[in-house]
């Protein structure tokens, strides 16, 4: 607390806050770069007084008080400005003299945060460690009864299909009677998901694209990535590398005047449109853009005024059931290019998804189903939705899978799953665990913003801004001063090495199991877990 200043009920001390900054008096010299740098200003140069007391040698003589000034760095304890962890002083200090050290008992903020009677709406992801994914073991290891094969001697690629897959004899039919049949692309299993033009830095969102690119292109691994809603520049509408990309559309229909408006100009066809009715993180809840981001660029991009706040309405709100939505949504869109373009829904992974999935698999227009569980990150949502709203995306994609194998459809249908893949750090173990409880294939988005360009975010609340603007490392950020700070080239090349590594342990775990070929899709077979409940929940074998 600062002298002299009136204590209040949302006062508090250094000690109440979940960071606390250790400074050195002795190493600092006063550059003022860790003010400078730090995104939330809990940092900010103080004048100190120090009182020295001095006693003669004339034991009678009262002792006498000296007082010296000296400039130093003092830590704001106002809830506005606390101090998320990020480090950023620390990285730019020159000598050493300053870090964030985090609390070493439960903070005080979480009970002031709420300050205007606003509750506290964050970036990041939920903090909860240890999930049944990181658990899952693959147990099923060909040896002398299946041709396995070595994963560093042998050479296979790994694929899987977006799209429907109707049996020969269906594709006959519809050829004969609409001559059409649905659109099919062959793609990589590990997708980079929706994280907006807007959500994300110009800097960042391009160095993905640029990744991307140069794993097709130059690597022959056939990357998507999802551009999540608000639309995309319109020279990427306009290039070839739009064959790399899924659009999204979601219920603010941000940014699809301009896509609308590019169909006649488009070089190549999306790899696919993909029609957004919810988020993992926030079930129920719309997408939101916060005011800090809406730039000129963004807001012309989007074909809204600068400096508003977008949000996007918790449902689209001209259908009100599954039913709707394939009659209009995914049929229009398949129209709009020619029946070319694979059309498929993402979802909040909730009890209701099985009633989704069983209205889809009625119509071939239908071209897949992805579901975001609760792990799920997000650029802006309250933590109530974060911490205790959704539904683990482990039990929702092994019920759906099921459920289309119950109907002879398992084949026909992909599922994708997202949703904390890689919280913990292991991404291929993650996604192999999903894809043989049934997925066709696993999105991410944090994970990749990890890796590719360095985010402070962590699942103990960290930094953790990534909704007002003021990301550290500009990933997230709309200000030139802080997206600056990446490298589109340096963000390219750590994506391409992220899908390498990805690769070669995906591959160290299906070859054993004698599937080069084809991806475990639903081989449950070689799964196990150390928790009976979990076992008989997931239809997987207990071993201990």
């Amino acid at each position: 607390m600062l002298p002299n200043t009136a204590i209040t009920p949302s006062t508090l001390s250094v000690k109440d806050l979940p960071w606390q900054i250790a400074w050195s008096k002795e190493k600092c010299t006063l550059c003022g770069r860790c003010t400078t740098v730090c995104p939330v200003h809990a940092i900010e140069l103080g004048v100190f007084r120090k009182r020295h007391v001095r006693v003669g040698l004339n034991l009678p003589a009262a002792p006498s008080n000296d007082f010296s000034l000296y400039y130093g760095i003092r830590q704001r304890t106002d809830p506005a400005y606390a101090c998320i962890g990020c480090a950023m002083c620390n990285m730019i200090c020159p000598n050493n003299a300053i870090t964030p050290l985090k609390n070493d008992e439960a903070d005080k903020l979480k009970y002031h945060i709420d300050r205007g009677g606003q509750p506290r709406r964050r970036g990041g992801r939920r903090n909860v460690r240890d999930g049944v994914l990181d658990r899952i073991k693959f147990i099923r290891i060909s040896m002398l009864t299946d041709p396995a094969l070595d994963a560093g001697r042998h050479e296979f690629e790994i694929r899987t299909l977006l799209g429907r897959v109707l049996p020969p004899e269906e594709n006959i039919r519809l050829i004969r009677e609409q001559g059409w049949i649905p659109p099919v692309r062959e793609i990589y299993p590990l997708i980079i998901g929706s994280m907006s033009f807007g959500a994300l830095s110009p800097t960042m969102w391009e160095g993905l694209q640029l990744g991307v690119a140069y794993l097709n292109e130059e690597l022959h691994i056939p990357v998507r990535i999802c551009t999540g809603e608000g639309g995309c520049p319109p020279r990427l509408l306009k290039s070839r590398f739009l064959k790399y990309v899924i659009l999204q559309i979601a219920s603010g229909y941000f940014g699809w005047d301009e896509i609308i408006h590019a169909i006649p100009h488009m070089k190549e066809d999306p790899c696919a449109i993909e029609i957004k009715y919810g988020q993992g993180a926030k079930p129920g809840d719309g997408g939101l853009l916060m005011w800090y981001k809406v730039n000129q660029l963004i807001a012309a991009i989007r074909g809204v005024p600068a400096g508003v706040n977008l949000p996007s309405p918790p449902t689209h709100q001209t259908q009100y059931s599954i039913e709707e939505s394939v009659a209009k949504m995914i049929q229009s869109m398949s129209m709009a290019w020619g029946f070319r373009v694979p059309v498929y829904p993402k979802i909040s992974a909730t009890s209701t998804s099985l009633a989704v999935l069983n209205n889809l698999t009625r119509n071939p227009y239908a071209a897949g189903l992805a579901i975001d569980g609760e792990d799920g990150g997000t650029g802006a949502a309250y933590n109530v939705s974060m911490n205790h709203m959704g539904h683990p995306i482990a039990g929702n994609i092994r019920d759906c899978y099921l459920n289309l194998a119950k109907l002879g459809d398992q084949n026909e249908i992909p599922l994708f799953a997202g949703g904390g893949i890689g919280k913990n750090g292991n991404l291929a173990a993650n996604a192999a665990a999903l894809i043989m409880l049934g997925a066709s294939g696993v999105q991410i988005g944090k994970y990749i913003m990890q890796a590719a360009a360095g985010c402070l975010g962590s699942e103990g609340d960290r930094c953790n801004i990534c909704n007002i603007g003021l990301c550290p490392k500009g990933i997230t950020s709309q200000d030139p001063r802080l997206y600056r700070r990446l490298d589109v080239d340096d963000v390219a090349q750590r994506v391409v090495d992220v899908y390498l590594s990805f690769d070669t342990e995906l591959k160290k775990i299906i070859a054993p199991l004698g599937r080069s070929t084809s991806l475990p899709i639903g081989m449950s077979d070689a799964l196990g877990i150390d928790d009976s409940a979990a076992a008989e929940r997931l239809s997987i074998k207990y071993v201990v």
